[in-house]
């Protein structure tokens, strides 16, 4: 579409919706979810690309998190008055390498971190702000870049929500986003993801990456719809070797810090655009979703031949997820298909094949404060043969299937202010396993105190969580909150 036609076909079904004579649309309240399905808990799916064998220097890494986030301790009446009506916290976190690694730093984290929330209602119109000043000696860039987040700067949020009518919501400016049914594992979750803050320590809540776009909500007595349009693409918060060592497959190796990812990123505003959206309902208890996304693959999925940098290649995504109350606990089920535009054939060594992904997941209560939830993930490459047969001679080769499993337990403790927690990815097909235990403990209603970690192991240096064995890392943090 050219640089005005996709704007006006947004503001077209905009205006549809609108329309006093859409006669789909009620005037009521998106309705009630069930017990333990509400939207907001909805988790995320895999960063995209880690699969082993991946043609080009940059592991795709997996798309989607949710679920781990810990939110800053509620206050006391007696709180300290904050002028202006801000929240936030200040925050320090450090963490160190167990495992020597030639091609980054010691230290893994050493960040002091500052953020400050506002948010002003007015009738039907909500301002939300929030920001982050931050320092982190361990990179030494420290210029800012709002979309890679570097610098002393994070804006996270920046957006008006506009409530039109009781049947639509407009979201408009800097917003995190997400949706879908899977715990840190996502696949029809195309919203950016950032993969250095997940692998480092930092809490989890900044897996997900802030998207520059509009969001529309509509609800009615038959389906509720949620569109999402980003008129600039905007990527995963990538592994690039500046923090996070990975196996680069131009050379045959780890590398780091010494070969850093050269990435074409595409930025033309309404040209290089995304747009993602939902239809969801309840049915009987069960709440049941289809997606739909028109991109780009969110980490850097194919390489270009002449310059040798990393490209994000066009993908389109349709899935549908499923979720319900099962035995007591809470059972989903999530499938998607990537057609990897660029490459339909799956004959381009250069370019990464289309996937089919499926995800089965159980959540339940097996004692009081002791709750344990378990995972199956499945990446089926499309076109594996073609894939096989163009490889160049020495190319580490990718399963056709990729198995994961998940395991996440949560233990309550000392009336609930301590959480001891371990979340395990074990894939049998690649033979390896990354874990996130953790230990959170809330002092009061002000501070608190983490200790936790990031385990890597593989039999291979080239597979998904192979790779990145030499990034073991622990880590502390102490946070106040106001």
């Amino acid at each position: 579409m050219n640089l005005f036609f996709r704007p006006l076909v947004f503001i077209g079904v905009l205006g549809l919706f609108l329309s006093p004579a859409s006669t789909l649309l009620a005037a009521e309240e998106d309705p009630a979810l069930p017990p333990g399905l509400e939207d907001d808990t909805e988790a995320p799916s895999l960063p995209e690309g880690l699969g082993a064998g991946n043609e080009i220097d940059l592991p795709f890494l997996p798309e989607g998190l949710n679920g781990e986030a810990d939110s800053p301790p509620e206050l006391s009446k007696d709180a300290p008055s904050i002028p202006f009506g801000l929240t936030g916290f200040l925050e320090g976190r450090f963490g160190v390498r167990t495992q020597d690694d030639p091609h980054e730093k010691t230290a893994s984290i050493g960040e002091t971190r500052l953020r400050l929330a506002f948010e002003q209602s007015w009738q039907q119109v909500r301002l939300n702000f929030a920001g982050d000043f931050l320092y982190d000696p361990v990179l030494d860039e420290h210029d800012i870049d709002l979309e890679k987040g570097d610098g002393f700067i994070d804006l996270r949020e920046a957006n008006l929500l506009i409530r039109p009518g009781r049947v639509i919501d407009l979201k408009i400016g800097r917003q995190i986003l997400t949706w879908g049914t899977g715990d840190l594992v996502f696949i029809n979750d195309l919203f950016p993801k950032d993969w250095n803050a997940f692998f480092i320590g930092r809490d989890t809540d900044y897996l997900k990456a802030p998207s520059d776009a509009l969001k529309a909500a509509f609800f009615s007595q038959i389906i509720n719809l949620d569109i999402v349009y980003t008129p600039r693409f905007d990527p995963d918060r990538y592994i690039d070797g500046r923090r996070i060592s990975f196996y680069n497959n131009a050379l045959g190796r780890r590398s780091g810090r010494d070969a850093i990812v050269q990435a074409m990123t595409p930025n033309r505003w309404f040209e290089d655009d995304e747009v993602a959206w939902r239809f969801h309902r309840n049915m009987q208890n069960v709440e049941v979703a289809l997606y739909g996304y028109r991109g780009y693959w969110k980490s850097p999925g194919g390489m270009d031949a002449a310059s040798g940098k990393s490209i994000f290649p066009a993908l389109s995504v349709y899935g549908l997820s499923a979720r319900a109350a099962v035995w007591k606990g809470i059972g989903n089920m999530e499938g998607g298909y990537y057609d990897s535009e660029d490459d339909s054939n799956g004959d381009d060594p250069l370019i990464r094949n289309g996937e089919f992904r499926f995800l089965a997941g159980y959540e339940r209560e097996l004692v009081q404060n002791f709750t344990a939830s378990l995972q199956y993930y499945l990446e089926r490459m499309l076109d594996h043969d073609a894939y096989r047969d163009s490889l160049p001679a020495g190319t580490p080769q990718a399963d056709e299937n990729r198995h994961v499993l998940t395991l996440r337990l949560t233990q309550l403790l000392m009336n609930q202010d301590l959480s001891l927690s371990l979340f395990t990815y074990y894939s049998p097909s690649d033979r390896d396993a990354y874990l996130r235990p953790k230990a959170h403990y809330k002092i009061d209603d002000f501070w608190s105190v983490e200790l936790a970690g990031n385990l890597f192991f593989g039999k291979d240096d080239h597979t998904f969580f192979g790779q990145f064995e030499k990034n073991m890392n622990t880590y502390v943090g102490v946070r106040y909150g106001f």
